[in-house]
C-alpha cells in the first residue's frame, strides 16, 4: 500500500479576512512532492480555511491513490484534535466542513499529526501564496507557484567528478567526451510519457536503491567490482547500514529486501533486514562491475599502467577492462534482466535493493532513457538512497537520487 504524506495549512489576514489555503502530497518513501493545491476563499476565519486545506490536501491524496495510507501534518492544534476525535466540534462553521473531510478516505486510512508552525512551511507558503493571488484579484496557479514542487529542482547541481568512472565521483572531462559519441548498448522501449491525464495505472513497483556502506576501498576511490577481494564494510561502513536501517524502519515502507550476492552488500541488507524484520533474497545479477586486473587500483594507478586500454573503454560501453573484466553494455544487460524479474516478482510493492555503484546508476539511466555516457555524471555516495518507481504501462519515474540525508 502506497503511503502519502499531506501538509495543509490555512491562513486568514483578518480572522475573519481575506483567507487561503494550501496543501501538498508527500511520498513518504522518497519524500517527493507529488501534487499541490492552494485557493484563495474570500472572507473566513484561519479555521475554516485550514479545515478547506486540509480537505484538498485529502482530496488530492485520493486522486492519486485511493488506497493510500495518508498521514496529515499539520500546525493546527484545533483541527488535528478535532479530526482525531479527541476534542468536541461545538462551532458550527466547522462540522460540516469536518464532516466532508472524513468522508474523503475511510477512516483507517488517515492518521493526524500536530507539527510546529516551522515545520509546516510548504503548505503555509502555498497559503500566502492563494491568499497574495486573491489580493489581486486573482486565483493561484501551480505554475507560478514558488513553493517546494518547483523549488527542489530548481536547486540541484550538478558535481564535479573527481574519480574513477564506477565510484561516487566517477570520471573525468575526458571521459564525458569520449562517451559523447557512443550510442545506448540496449536497445530501450518507447513508452508515452507519464502525465496527469494518464489512465489509472494502479500502484506502481517501487525500487528504492541502497548503495553498500563503506568498505577499506571506498575512501580511497580504488575499483571495486565482482572479481576482487569482495571485501566486508568497515567500521564507518557498518555505522553506516545501521543508521540507513533505523531511517527506512521509521519510514516503514519496505515490504522486501534483495541484494547483491557480494559480502559488503549483504552485511548492509542484514542490518537493515534484521530492523525491519524481513528475510533478505540474494540476486546475482545486482553484482557490481568485473573490473578485471583494474580490481582494486585507483585511476590514477589505471591510466598509468594500462592508458590505452582505459582510454578505449572510457571511449566504448562494450569496451571491457584489461584481463577479462565486464563492459558497461554487458552489466546493463544483466541488470535490466534483474529488474524485469524483480518486478515480475513483487508487482505493487516497495522493494528495497541492495547492491553497488554501477547497478544503480545503470537502473536509474534506464529509467530515464538516458545514455551510457551518463553513468559519468551522477553522484552516489556509500550508503545512499535513490528510488525509481515502475508503472503498469512499462513507464518509470526517478524520484530520489543519492540521498545521504540519513548519515548526517
Amino acid at each position: 500500500m502506497p503511503k502519502f504524506v499531506v501538509e495543509a495549512d490555512g491562513g486568514s489576514r483578518g480572522n475573519p479576512g481575506p483567507a487561503g489555503y494550501g496543501a501538498a502530497v508527500i511520498d513518504a518513501v522518497t519524500g517527493e512532492t507529488l501534487a499541490e493545491a492552494a485557493e484563495y476563499i474570500g472572507i473566513a476565519t484561519n479555521n475554516v480555511a485550514e479545515y478547506k486545506g486540509l480537505i484538498a490536501g485529502l482530496k488530492a491524496a485520493r486522486t492519486l491513490d485511493p488506497a493510500a495510507d495518508v498521514h496529515v501534518r499539520m500546525d493546527s492544534k484545533l483541527v488535528v484534535e478535532q479530526m482525531s476525535g479527541r476534542w468536541k466540534i461545538k462551532h458550527p462553521d466547522m462540522k460540516p466542513l469536518a464532516a466532508e473531510a472524513a468522508r474523503i478516505l475511510p477512516a483507517g486510512q488517515v492518521r493526524y499529526e500536530w507539527i510546529p508552525r516551522e515545520k509546516n512551511k510548504h503548505a503555509d507558503r502555498l497559503a500566502n501564496e492563494a491568499m497574495d493571488a486573491g489580493k489581486k484579484g486573482k486565483q493561484w496557479e501551480p505554475s507560478r507557484s514558488t513553493a517546494e514542487l518547483g523549488a527542489r529542482a530548481r536547486s540541484a547541481a550538478a558535481p564535479a567528478p573527481q574519480g574513477p568512472p564506477g565510484d561516487a565521483a566517477a570520471g573525468a572531462a575526458k571521459a564525458r567526451a569520449a562517451l559523447a559519441a557512443a550510442s545506448p548498448a540496449v536497445p530501450e522501449q518507447a513508452a508515452p510519457p507519464v502525465g496527469w491525464g494518464s489512465a489509472d495505472l494502479g500502484t506502481p513497483a517501487t525500487f528504492v536503491l541502497l548503495r553498500h556502506g563503506e568498505t577499506v576501498l571506498t575512501p580511497e576511490k580504488r575499483f571495486s567490482g565482482s572479481g576482487g577481494s569482495d571485501p566486508a564494510l568497515s567500521a564507518v561502513g557498518r555505522r553506516q547500514a545501521d543508521a540507513v536501517a533505523t531511517a527506512l524502519a521509521a519510514r516503514g515502507t519496505i515490504e522486501a529486501v534483495v541484494s547483491s550476492p557480494l559480502l559488503r552488500c549483504r552485511e548492509t541488507a542484514d542490518a537493515v533486514a534484521t530492523r525491519l524484520g524481513l528475510e533478505v533474497s540474494v540476486e546475482d545479477g545486482l553484482r557490481e562491475t568485473d573490473f578485471g586486473a583494474w580490481e582494486g587500483m585507483t585511476f590514477a594507478e589505471v591510466r598509468e599502467r594500462y592508458a590505452d586500454d582505459l582510454s578505449a573503454w572510457l571511449a566504448s560501453p562494450d569496451v571491457a577492462p584489461t584481463g577479462g573484466g565486464e563492459s558497461f553494455a554487458s552489466v546493463t544487460t544483466r541488470v535490466a534482466a534483474t529488474r524485469t524479474t524483480l518486478l515480475a516478482r513483487h508487482p505493487g510493492r516497495t522493494v528495497l535493493v541492495v547492491t553497488h555503484v554501477t547497478p544503480v546508476k545503470t537502473l536509474v539511466r534506464l529509467a530515464l532513457g538516458a545514455p551510457p555516457e551518463s553513468l559519468f555524471r551522477m553522484e552516489l555516495s556509500a550508503a545512499s538512497l535513490s528510488a525509481v518507481a515502475y508503472y503498469a504501462d512499462g513507464n518509470a519515474s526517478l524520484r530520489l537520487l543519492n540521498d545521504t540525508s540519513h548519515l548526517r
